[in-house]
């Protein structure tokens, strides 16, 4: 689930971190939009090492892709904690003069605030007014509650517990009913992903493999399942768990791969995210070589593997083949020429280009990718791989709607 945090300029925002812990453990895409002057109250390093997302309080900030706006329109839930009374008062009356009341404008998610200030400025009639007109509207109300304040004061105003917080908050979404037109746009489709990286035995104990864990894979098929569609998740020696409600084939080696996607090419979105050896032994010995058996300079000879993305992409088919394309190019514009190179050699319709290198692309990272047709970039996302692979099923659903309108 997409959840955005919104942060006010209060004292309490430093609790809004452990709210933001705790959604991320849980296995959430957590989105933090504070204010300017919560910004002074805690760090955007901080929020950004735990939401594990960019955190910006900009409107102007990424233009492109209409972020003052794809914010909210994505949102699956929207917590604001804590709200003061400056921020109830803006999002009563639609102001939307920062990032956080433009996110919660262009968004149909539920609204769950916790108010926190002292007990004068809560009790004042403007302040009731403006809480009253916001539950009104749906949105939830946590808090606050009685106890310690800034300074010596006590009484009621503090802000409800972050984990209390959150509870509200989950509770909220589970019983509300889902109102988002394209919450499912794979509803009836059927999807195969595969993901991880392929191993090819040396002998019983070595094998030439990469780097790659699978979590873009697994979370591509978590976000299509999220989407509606069917999956398959071919997992190719997996680093991270399989989502429920996906099909899960383990495979180890290429050859194995190679059939499995096989097996599943007639779906109607077919998706390589594994990490594929190009190359495999040749004779694979039966039991382990020892150092004196392979002697100072050991010498490997390897053979090329099948290409199984351009396998699938030149048979007779109807369906929607996505390939991926992991590159070291430091030049973004080299790095897009690399993949439309890559594309039409392929065959694929769509192809996902991402950066790696040492300590970038693999594993439990933010990731940058760029998604291409035959015409160019049609999609870029940033951020989580969660939130990254559910941008890519939103273009992979909209790369499909003109196919179907052309068939018919």
């Amino acid at each position: 689930m997409r959840v955005v945090v919104g942060i006010s300029g209060g004292i309490a925002a430093y609790k809004a971190a452990l709210a933001i812990r705790e959604l991320v453990k849980a296995g959430h895409d957590v989105h933090v939009v504070p204010t300017a002057s919560a910004l002074r109250f805690i760090g955007r390093p901080t929020l950004e090492a735990l939401s594990r997302n960019p955190v910006t309080d900009e409107v102007f900030d990424d233009v492109a892709s209409v972020r003052h706006v794809a914010l909210g329109q994505q949102a699956d839930l929207i917590v604001v904690l804590p709200a003061t009374a400056n921020t109830i008062a803006k999002l009563a009356h639609g102001l939307a003069d920062d990032l956080l009341g433009t996110t919660v404008l262009a968004s149909r998610a539920p609204l769950v605030i916790a108010p926190a200030m002292h007990t004068e400025m809560w009790e004042q009639p403007a302040v009731q007014a403006n809480v009253a007109t916001l539950a009104a509207r749906g949105a939830t109300i946590v808090g606050p509650v009685a106890g310690q304040l800034t300074g010596d004061d006590s009484g009621l105003g503090r802000m409800a517990e972050p984990a209390e917080v959150v509870a509200a908050a989950l509770a909220v979404v589970a019983q509300a009913p889902t109102e988002r037109a394209d919450a499912t746009p794979l509803a009836g489709r059927t999807l195969v992903v595969s993901a991880g990286g392929t191993r090819e035995p040396i002998d019983p104990v070595r094998f030439l493999g990469n780097r790659s864990s699978g979590a873009m894979g697994v979370a591509l098929a978590e976000a299509a399942r999220d989407a509606g569609a069917a999956v398959t998740l071919v997992g190719a020696n997996l680093h991270v768990p399989a989502p429920d409600g996906v099909a899960l084939v383990e495979v180890e080696t290429t050859a194995q791969l190679a059939e499995a996607m096989e097996a599943h090419a007639d779906a109607d979105v077919v998706v390589m995210a594994a990490a594929v050896a190009d190359y495999r032994v040749d004779g694979v010995s039966d039991g382990k070589r020892s150092k004196e058996e392979w002697g100072s300079q050991p010498t490997l000879t390897l053979t090329e593997n099948p290409d199984i993305l351009a396998g699938l992409a030149h048979r007779a088919r109807q369906n929607l083949v996505v390939g991926f394309a992991a590159e070291t190019e430091p030049d973004d514009t080299a790095l897009i020429h690399r993949g439309r190179a890559k594309l039409a050699r392929k065959g694929a319709d769509l192809l996902v280009v991402n950066r790696v290198g040492h300590a970038e692309g693999f594993g439990d990272v933010t990731t940058r990718v760029s998604v291409l047709d035959a015409s160019g970039v049609i999609a870029e996302s940033a951020g989580a791989k969660a939130s990254v692979a559910r941008d890519i099923i939103d273009a992979i659903a909209e790369h499909l709607a003109p196919r179907e309108e052309g068939a018919e």
